[in-house]
């Protein structure tokens, strides 16, 4: 049933390789978010390959690409388009921005101030674009892939919590190891220039109706009600910690459940397990705890936060379909 989920999978894992050495949890967060029609937050020092990752899935999926460069002075309009006049026709018409495509990467997101990140809020989580009044849907086969550099870095911004809620994953782009850098190396001595990806034969291998049966597939896997359950346990937990200040959202919570499913789907199952939910749940849910001050000092983190519930909270018996 979840077969055309693992076949897409397999083959943007196959293309993804040709280029990209290492950094497996990005690869797999994208994967994860185009399968469970979700938006993806990659997060990295630069030269980790973050933009890179995203260039080759966009040719990978044969589909219609645009970038944004996020600076401080970029508008809400040169993201989501304005309404101009034209003194010729003496009307207005609407120009679309950037965001009117299929992948679209909001490189350096950080770099801008909330209000103009926030212009992506409507069309994250509604997939439609409102200018001036006026709605415009997204395409189908709309998915943000975003990259930032750690906060700590100079002239960068926050995401606002709202805005992080809306990506169902957030993975890092750490340094390469050892063999993974030489590998690297090696590529580049031997004539790689991730500039001319066309020269490494990068080619679509999916169609977006393969991606849209694969997304129905990922949808129909069965989820038994003992792990909607330990979904739900999972999420709640993190709003009672004692060190928590801001815990999951209820969306976070369906976004861990449906990125269970595309785990599932991926592996070839029309059925989730307890392993699936583990497994997305390092990059679902992270990113929308907020650790009190006096715990962050003592050097506690989300991603610790989240391990200790899934270490605490008790695993369902039965998962697969009677």
């Amino acid at each position: 049933m979840a077969a055309s989920a693992s076949v897409v999978a397999e083959r943007l894992q196959g293309g993804l390789r040709k280029v990209i050495v290492g950094q497996e949890q990005a690869i797999f967060a994208l994967q994860l978010a185009l399968l469970a029609q979700g938006h993806a937050l990659i997060e990295g020092v630069p030269g980790t390959a973050k933009t890179l990752i995203v260039r080759v899935l966009a040719i990978l999926l044969g589909a219609d690409f645009r970038r944004i460069q996020f600076t401080p002075d970029l508008m809400p309009s040169d993201v989501v388009g304005t309404t101009v006049f034209n003194p010729k026709t003496g009307e207005f018409f609407t120009r679309r921005g950037p965001i009117f495509t299929n992948l679209l990467l909001a490189d350096e997101i950080n770099r801008t101030p909330p209000k103009t990140q926030s212009a992506l809020l409507e069309a994250m989580e509604e997939r439609q674009v409102t200018i001036d009044g006026v709605t415009t849907p997204l395409p189908a086969l709309f998915m943000v892939c975003a990259t930032q550099n750690p906060i700590e870095y100079e002239g960068t911004y926050p995401l606002p919590e709202a805005q992080l809620d809306r990506f169902l994953v957030k993975a890092h782009t750490g340094y390469p190891a050892t063999p993974d850098e030489l590998a690297l190396l090696e590529r580049v001595a031997a004539g790689f220039d991730a500039r001319k990806l066309e020269r490494e034969g990068l080619a679509a291998v999916v169609t977006e109706a393969e991606v849209e049966a694969a997304r129905q597939d990922v949808r129909a896997v069965h989820v038994s009600a003992g792990l909607q359950r330990y979904v739900y346990d999972i999420v709640a937990q993190t709003r009672s910690a004692s060190d928590v200040s801001l815990g999951a959202s209820p969306r976070a919570g369906i976004h861990l459940l449906v990125a269970a499913q595309a785990a599932a789907g991926m592996d070839g199952r029309d059925f989730a397990t307890p392993d699936d939910v583990k497994s997305v749940a390092p990059l679902v849910l992270p990113h929308r705890i907020l650790v009190k001050p006096e715990a962050e000092v003592e050097g506690l983190l989300p991603d610790d936060v989240v391990k200790r519930v899934l270490d605490t909270v008790a695993v369902p018996k039965e998962a697969s379909p009677a």
